[in-house]
């Protein structure tokens, strides 16, 4: 397996959304919120660190997703 690929690629940063487009190597992408997102990693890649900047590539705002309040659309 080639080590300096990304598994987890995060795409940019939208405000008109609570969720961030995140594609998984093999899987595609995916809406996902904050809390969703490190579980989702490890059901798919269990060994992989979410921090490890060169298997995990953020666009742009790296760990910061869109402000969302319980009762919003």
């Amino acid at each position: 397996m080639e080590t300096n690929k990304p598994l987890v690629e995060v795409a940019e940063f939208r405000t008109d959304s609570r969720y961030r487009l995140v594609r998984f190597e093999g899987h595609g992408w995916e809406p996902l919120g904050p809390e969703e997102f490190e579980p989702r990693i490890h059901q798919l890649f269990p060994d992989l660190d979410p921090h490890d900047p060169v298997r995990v590539q953020w666009a742009d705002r790296p760990w910061e997703w869109p402000a969302w309040h319980p009762g919003e659309a």
